[in-house]
């Protein structure tokens, strides 16, 4: 959570969580008193913890992190802290402006179990940032990062295509690739996985997930624009000694996760998470001849080891390993099999990552720290659309003129290599009220891609081979400064700038600000601007278009993309019937100076892919009002309305961007009982129409010269859940899309996909129906 971020600023590890802003406080009255409370014996942060002045009432609750903020308190007559938790022993604590309280556990009260239902928009953190907590994450089934935002309206998960199954986030209406994942706040998954990416970091795996919503940290790079999303896996020295996960669902597919972690002495700990997930039932809801899901099988391992001398050095290193396999395509279609008429989609993807993060922090100045961060990535995708592989070869010698005795196949591979390495240091001028940090970073991508559509008349071998070739070299050295300004009472003010020498494409310079005023207690007003870069990576991010017949078109001067940001947010913090509640709005307006462009309107029988014209434009403006409330004890709720308007040129028209509705309705109810035994969850999303380029059936209207742009109806989705928890393991059943709504029609010319006309790009929504499962988890704490 970003105050987990600002509280941590002061220790060695948030050197290591480059997200969120540092945390500065000011060290004379009156000041508020800031810090941290944790289990005395595992570490652990304990939230709902009481902090109070001695001799006062003036009382402030530590969140699920174990941070609080308790305001100067002008009653207090001495200098002291009271602090209270649940099945631990009181302590009394001198104050200062940070202070760390580990509790002692009371023998007669040590299973009780302290649940937090912190609001999950932050008022201490400077950027916009939403939190989707652990708890919320048993909401959902939850068997990977694309159905951790189910309980979520602020991103919204789409579908790229109606037949290979890859999905992505949408973030201010833009497409996930505008907004920069890191997991544990360092970049990852970028580039080629993008396509499949959501399906790589497994549910059980991850401890919370951080939504931050325009311009961020300049120390995470410039890729960002629409904002970041920052994954908090499971840690070594907290998480549950055993985590088993096991789901089931009515397709036959089936997840299992083993999370392992053990504390091996005072300073060492480590953590292994074992994921994989199976899929082997042929299904066609839909009846359209095409698997409505795609046969697949994923083997995904992640080892973390932890080290912590103490107050001084920090380190953690990892290492990951994943295998996935995909088949979709018609029911018919087999592999290998070169005798089959059928259309048929083969992925294969080998992925190996490793990771470290070391960070000093200087024992008498804790506001003082040096850290070094190094990951690397090892990425390999191979994929077919279209005929059988098997006995398929672009050896063309035997047809000379390559009129084909084979039915149509469009290959596309990928590798990507990728280090990065970062330092960062970060100390305070005169008192923590003025925090500061500098850095430098290194970056290295190396992208090798070919995409294949069969040979152009005349063509040989060689010159075929040469034109699907797309390689490129990336070597980034850059450099970054911060600076954060916090007052005693109401203003934060983070500015950053960095600058970047991109080998190809020259300087990139990346100016950001981040505002945060505390207009009352309850009351935050944040404002954000800034800059992002992206070199686009054409094919990957438009892997749902090889699912039809429209060829690549790709012109040969890209350039990197390049668009402003500015925003902002009002929050409100208040109370309905003595129970907290919370009120956010917030309106973000991205404007794109170049963009890389695929344009399916302007000839419907081609995919273009070029840079904004000349004179063109390209924005995003996105809205959204949030409320969250809990009306009795137990039951919580939130609803949310999001506007979105979003327009590129294409060609020589202004046109709304394919896919992506101007409006859109969010309502969540869960319901806890006493001690948690029963749980119950209730999601329902409305969406407005979304406009679609259609293929060859539909061509541009019959003399008018302009874009045939097509729009789908409007229509509604419910989730359900119900969870029983005992003891040592939960039990779950749920239930997707209730009403059983589907897109009629999800492919175009689904009866010929190897005709001209041949589309199942353009899926709006659900494609099969509904979804029911069940599930257990069994933990050892």
């Amino acid at each position: 959570m970003p105050a987990s971020s600002r509280s941590h600023a002061l220790r060695a590890m948030p050197l290591l969580l480059l997200g969120a802003a540092p945390a500065a406080f000011a060290q004379t009255a009156p000041a508020p008193v800031r810090g941290e409370v944790t289990d005395g014996a595992s570490r652990a942060a304990l939230p709902g913890a009481i902090v109070r002045w001695l001799g006062t009432d003036q009382a402030a609750t530590t969140d699920e992190w174990g941070l609080f903020v308790l305001p100067y308190s002008a009653k207090a007559t001495t200098n002291l802290l009271i602090i209270n938790a649940l099945g631990y022993r009181a302590d009394t604590v001198q104050a200062g402006p940070f202070v760390r309280v580990p509790l002692k556990a009371n023998a007669e009260l040590q299973e009780v179990v302290i649940t937090d239902r912190a609001p999950s928009y932050s008022s201490l953190t400077p950027t916009h940032t939403q939190v989707i907590s652990s708890r919320d994450l048993t909401k959902s089934a939850c068997c990977n990062l694309a159905e951790s935002f189910e309980t979520n309206a602020s991103v919204e998960v789409t579908t790229t295509d109606a037949a290979s199954g890859a999905k992505q986030i949408q973030l201010l209406g833009l497409d996930g690739s505008y907004s920069l994942l890191t997991v544990d706040n360092l970049p990852a998954l970028r580039g080629l996985s993008s396509p499949y990416r959501l399906n790589y970091l497994a549910g059980p795996w991850i401890e919370s997930i951080d939504i931050i919503k325009g311009m961020g940290s300049v120390v995470n790079g410039y890729e960002s624009i629409s904002g970041q999303v920052n994954v908090r896996l499971k840690e070594p020295e907290k998480t549950d000694r055993l985590l088993f996960n096991a789901y089931v669902n009515d397709f036959g597919k089936f997840d299992l996760n083993l999370n392992t972690s053990a504390r091996l002495s005072p300073k060492w700990s480590t953590a292994l998470l074992l994921h994989a997930d199976h899929l082997a039932g042929r299904v066609d809801r839909n009846k359209d001849g095409f698997l409505d899901l795609p046969l697949a099988t994923q083997y995904n391992v992640l080892n973390k080891w932890k080290y912590k001398s103490g107050e001084a050095v920090v380190s953690e290193v990892g290492v990951g390993a994943l295998r996935e396999t995909r088949q979709g395509g018609q029911m018919g279609f087999r592999e290998n099999d070169a005798s089959n008429p059928y259309y048929g989609i083969t992925q294969q993807t080998t992925r190996y990552t490793a990771y470290g993060k070391t960070s000093y922090t200087w024992p008498t100045k804790p506001y003082q720290s040096l850290g070094l961060l190094v990951s690397g990535t090892s990425h390999d995708f191979n994929s077919s659309y279209g005929a059988s592989t098997y006995g398929l070869s672009f050896d063309y010698s035997h047809d000379p003129d390559h009129a084909g005795h084979f039915r149509p196949q469009r290959q596309y591979n990928g590798t990507q290599r990728t280090g990065l390495a970062t330092l960062l240091f970060q100390s305070a001028i005169g008192n923590t009220a003025h925090v500061y940090r500098l850095g430098a970073s290194y970056l290295y991508d190396d992208y090798q891609e070919y995409l294949r559509n069969g040979f152009r008349p005349g063509e040989t071998a060689a010159q075929e081979q040469q034109r699907s070739l797309r390689a490129r070299t990336e070597r980034v050295p850059g450099t970054f400064a911060e600076y954060t300004y916090q007052n005693s009472k109401n203003l934060t003010v983070v500015a950053g700038a960095r600058a970047d020498y991109h080998n190809l494409y020259g300087w990139f310079l990346t100016p950001r600000l981040n505002v945060k005023v505390d207009a009352t207690q309850s009351t935050v007003l944040r404002l954000a601007a800034g800059r992002g870069y992206r070199v686009a990576n054409p094919i990957a991010e438009n892997a749902g278009m090889l699912v039809s017949s429209r060829p690549f078109s790709i012109a040969s001067d890209l350039q990197p993309e390049k668009a402003w940001n500015v925003g902002g947010s009002f929050s409100q913090y208040f109370t309905v019937a003595g129970r907290q509640a919370t009120f956010v709005a917030d309106y973000y307006h991205t404007i794109f100076q170049n963009q890389v462009v695929a344009d399916p309107y302007s000839l419907p029988s081609l995919l273009l892919i070029s840079n904004l014209a000349p004179g063109g434009r390209s924005y995003s403006r996105s809205f959204q009002a949030e409320v969250q409330v809990e009306p009795a004890k137990g039951l919580q709720a939130k609803a949310a309305y999001k506007w979105l308007d979003v327009k590129t040129t294409y060609g020589t028209e202004l046109l709304a961007k394919p896919l992506t509705p101007q409006h859109r309705l969010f309502a969540n109810l869960s319901y806890a009982s006493a001690y948690d035994k029963w749980r119950a969850d209730l999601t329902a999303q409305w969406y407005g129409q979304r406009p679609y380029a259609p293929g060859l059936m539909h061509q541009h209207d019959a003399g008018t010269g302009t874009a045939k742009v097509l729009y789908s109806p409007r229509y509604a989705t419910l989730n359900a859940q119900l969870t029983r928890a005992f003891k040592r393991f939960d039990v779950y059943v749920g239930v997707e899309n209730l009403t059983n709504y589907r897109q009629r029609n999800p492919i175009e010319a689904a009866d010929q996909p190897f005709g001209p006309n041949f589309d199942a790009a353009m899926n709006w929504g659900p494609i099969y129906g509904r979804l029911t499962y069940a599930g257990l988890r069994f933990r050892l704490e």
